[in-house]
């Protein structure tokens, strides 16, 4: 299989290719440099692979949670490529990357583990997902959603969480002090990854759950995904007067 992966959801640009399970990526934090970075990385790294866009079987894409515009780019980026190849598409749960990156490699062979993966959603609140990781596969429990960091509940009250991810360090690392009872391992600088991305959609290639390009939808998890132009100012007013 030939897959093509982007992850833009957010501050860091990454795009990877998968060739029958062996994975190359680019990754850079590059805030607000996505929509200038994204497609010359791919071209460059299929040309490097030897690989004409033809060829791929497949694309994938970080759905989110994660930045409006990155997700946005993500989605319409994968959308374009796999209209024009009539290929299909295979939306990632932005979360799921950051949970499977937090089990090393050979770590979850024997046994799967827990991971609570966040990112920093602004405005005091973080986006969370509870995983559980085993054999390269990230399997969410509940539901996603997006909570201030004091209204997150863990699945179960055992210790021995992995947490990953931007959202243990907003808000002076809030969340990681709320559950640090809970928590074994925290890793508050972690970014989502295309290769992540890719490892888990070539999961989701096994069990046919690829998706009809026009019917991939963002996963913003909160409705008010910007503020209105009068919010705006009266934002930008607050900070003036303190």
């Amino acid at each position: 299989m030939k897959l093509l992966a982007f992850e833009l959801a957010t501050e860091a640009c990454s795009v990877a290719v998968w060739i029958d399970g062996e994975v190359h990526e680019r990754f850079e934090i590059a805030p607000r440099r996505h929509a200038e970075l994204a497609l010359p990385w791919a071209d460059a790294m299929l040309a490097e692979a030897g690989i004409a866009r033809a060829q791929l079987d497949a694309i994938a894409v970080g759905r989110g949670p994660g930045a409006f515009t990155g997700v946005r780019l993500a989605i319409a980026i994968g959308q374009g490529i796999t209209l024009a190849l009539d290929r299909p598409i295979f939306a990632v749960s932005t979360l799921a990357a950051l949970a499977l990156a937090a089990v090393p490699a050979g770590d979850d062979a024997q046994q799967e583990q827990r991971v609570l993966a966040s990112i920093d959603a602004r405005m005091g609140e973080v986006y969370v997902g509870a995983f559980r990781v085993h054999d390269g596969d990230a399997t969410l429990i509940g539901r996603e959603a997006v909570l201030t960091p004091d209204a997150v509940v863990l699945p179960d009250r055992d210790a021995g969480w992995l947490a990953a991810g931007t959202g243990f360090a907003a808000a002076a690392g809030a969340l990681r002090e709320h559950l640090a009872a809970q928590l074994a391992r925290v890793d508050a600088e972690a970014l989502p990854r295309a290769g992540d991305v890719a490892r888990l959609a070539a999961k989701m290639s096994l069990r046919g759950e690829a998706s009809a390009p026009e019917r991939v939808e963002p996963a913003y998890l909160r409705n008010q995904v910007a503020l209105t132009i009068a919010e705006q100012k009266a934002l930008r007013a607050q900070k003036e007067r303190n």
